[in-house]
């Protein structure tokens, strides 16, 4: 079957098969802490406080605790910590990056009438939710007979040899556009095992050959697998909000997120198992991905005495349109009768994928407040989200993913606690959160456990904080979705120090 050559290099047509997966819709469906100093102190339990920008975006009903109008900045430094283990390998990285992650004001209107709405406030806010710089490597020796060539098979089985292969006279270059033109992201990977020895057709001579079998003896394979990943999850926030009477507080925050992912994988692979053709491969892969979306979030906080107060915030879904990148490179070592050959594919092309839409998961949170006075105060939030519902569009170009999501992932809850205590000038603060795994095995992606402390000092019209913040997370990453699906146990730790300007205005 002649395969078409389009115009458009390295665009794939729709009718491809997608390689978005389970990952990204975890990935971009959590939130981290992030924010001012003071709300992280606290581990993000303020829903029924407010008074903090931070605050306001976590309920937008914050805002009208104010009594003027306000403004807070904040900087970060962020230290990443993995330990890893891959059958008999162990590994650590620690990394560390410097960053503005929050800042915003509110103003303030007060009502000049007798009217029952005491105040409406305006207010603007940039915050990072999530922190997508990440590095890690797995070493160590697959006993369970597992290659990287199974990742090639699976993808090859079934398709036919004319739609994997390079024309008489073609180059690799040309034949994995034109097959990622015409037939999409499957029969390009099932193109680069053919055209690397990885894979061997049963039938060589026939077109129409739809099965196919490893160069690679069965044994132990050594891998060595280097993950790499930079970006940000970021959101800017329009709030209005109001008092009502004496102790009711209501408001709504309209979202725009933006989304900035690179991340590159590199695995080396050798083997000498007796009869294998291929001694050596390796295999590099890095992905793009940009994308904006918009949700809404509703928020109220009730005095219900002048110390006790709770709260409640509907989070929307959010909902992104995403475009996405991929480069490729494949290189393997085969003994040719004697005679070490190398077989190297570097097409240098980039795969332009069509847009897609995601559509993540609503999150509902209750809050509970105890304020002692001018002395302190005590804060709980319990938040929720069905990370089942997570959902790629259109459906019926995802049904299988969407399908995995919904029998993989689970409604998962959050816990934060919050307490401060204030002695003249000085603030003492500290928290706690608990996360829950998305997935319902609790070991692909594992519970997050968290603490904070910080301290704060009143100039008066200004404010300074300083927190310190942890996490950890323990989770079992998969080499590959496809094929090579044994996973590194990744034991992740976030290290956070955070400062924040805050005044009146």
């Amino acid at each position: 079957m002649k395969k078409l050559h389009l115009l458009f290099i390295g665009i794939l047509s729709m009718s491809t098969i997608y390689a978005q997966d389970i990952t990204d819709a975890i990935r971009y469906s959590q939130d981290n802490i992030q924010g001012t100093a003071r709300f992280r102190a606290l581990s993000g339990a303020f829903g029924a406080l407010g008074g903090d920008m931070s605050a306001v975006s976590l309920n937008p009903a914050g805002s009208a605790i104010f009594s003027s109008s306000h403004a807070s900045f904040t900087l970060s430094t962020l230290e990443t910590t993995n330990d890893t283990q891959y059958f008999n390998g162990s590994g650590s990285t620690n990394d560390s990056n410097f960053d503005i992650n929050q800042g915003g004001a509110v103003f303030v209107f007060a009502s000049r009438n007798n009217s029952p709405w005491r105040k409406f406030t305006m207010g603007v806010a940039y915050e990072k939710t999530n922190d997508f710089d990440n590095n890690w490597f797995a070493f160590g020796t697959n006993t369970n007979n597992q290659s990287i060539d199974l990742y090639f098979l699976n993808y090859a089985d079934g398709l036919r040899l004319d739609e994997i292969s390079a024309l008489d006279g073609e180059s690799l270059t040309d034949a994995y556009a034109d097959i990622g033109n015409v037939y999409g992201f499957a029969h390009q990977q099932a193109f680069l095992g053919f055209e690397s020895y990885i894979l061997e057709p049963d039938d060589i001579n026939n077109d129409a050959n739809t099965t196919y079998f490893s160069n690679l003896a069965n044994g132990d394979f050594n891998h060595d697998y280097t993950y790499t990943s930079t970006g940000y999850n970021g959101k800017l926030t329009f709030n209005m909000a109001a008092q009502y009477e004496e102790n009711l507080y209501l408001g709504l925050n309209l979202n725009s997120h933006f989304i900035d992912y690179q991340r590159s994988t590199l695995l080396f692979e050798d083997n000498a198992n007796s009869g294998s053709l291929i001694n050596d491969i390796e295999f590099e892969n890095t992905l793009s991905t940009r994308g904006n979306g918009f949700s809404f979030q509703l928020g109220g906080i009730l005095k219900l005495s002048p110390e006790f107060r709770v709260g409640f915030t509907y989070d929307s879904p959010t909902w992104y349109t995403m475009e996405e990148e991929t480069t490729q490179y494949l290189a393997t070592v085969r003994d040719d009768a004697g005679t070490m050959e190398t077989q190297v594919i570097n097409p240098q092309i980039i795969n332009i994928y069509p847009q897609y839409k995601l559509q993540t998961p609503s999150k509902i949170t209750g809050s509970l407040a105890y304020v002692f006075g001018q002395q302190g105060l005590i804060s709980f939030d319990y938040s929720r989200k069905d990370y089942s519902s997570t959902k790629f569009k259109p459906e019926n170009d995802y049904t299988n993913v969407n399908n995995n999501i919904s029998n993989m992932l689970a409604d998962a809850a959050t816990y934060r606690l919050g307490g401060e205590y204030k002695h003249k000038q000085f603030s003492f603060r500290g928290g706690y959160r608990f996360e829950e795994s998305p997935y319902k095995n609790g070991v692909t992606v594992g519970d997050l456990t968290g603490y904070s402390f910080g301290i704060g000092y009143n100039f008066g019209n200004t404010k300074l904080d300083v927190t310190y913040d942890q996490s950890n997370r323990t989770n079992e990453t998969q080499l590959y979705n496809v094929g090579l699906t044994d996973a590194a146990l990744v034991d992740r730790t976030n290290s956070n120090l955070t400062f924040s300007l805050s005044f009146n205005i």
